[in-house]
């Protein structure tokens, strides 16, 4: 059995009782993100530039084990409008496209009264498997492979 590793990358805002994602084995569970910038402030504009946030920081902690957004295998995304969210899916469409590429995991969008900051309008968290050529153990800061 492995011990689980946090994965906290120094470009987000430094997490205080969570990790920003858990690597158990090959398996970077990816904690709950809503589009927090580096200032610790829910991004203006809008559904579409939340989505572009919050994903970017999913993406950010799934790059600081090595991987890549092929290696996401699911992800849950919450809203507090989804109405919303389906109005501005072709941009958030876009937005995606440009962060990640055609790649599309196993997805769930799920509608909440609230979430965590009460300005923030999307959360999105979910589950990556990377590959051992790639896998970097944070806390060892070296490829897994090596």
């Amino acid at each position: 059995m492995t011990t689980p590793i946090p994965v906290n990358p120094p470009s987000l805002p430094a997490p205080s009782g969570y990790s920003h994602g858990t690597l158990s084995g090959n398996t970077l569970h990816l904690g709950g993100q809503t589009a927090l910038d580096a200032d610790m402030r829910i991004v203006p504009g809008g559904i579409v530039e939340q989505f572009r946030q919050a994903f970017g920081n999913v993406l950010t902690t799934l790059r600081a084990a090595g991987g890549i957004p092929e290696d996401l295998v699911s992800l849950t995304i919450y809203l507090t409008d989804i109405p919303d969210y389906q109005a501005h899916g072709k941009e958030i469409g876009k937005a995606w496209r440009e962060l990640a590429g055609p790649v599309y995991p196993a997805m769930a969008g799920i509608g909440t009264t609230a979430l965590w900051q009460p300005e923030a309008m999307i959360e999105i968290l979910g589950v990556a498997v990377i590959p051992d050529e790639r896998l970097i153990r944070p806390s060892e800061g070296k490829v897994a492979a090596e």
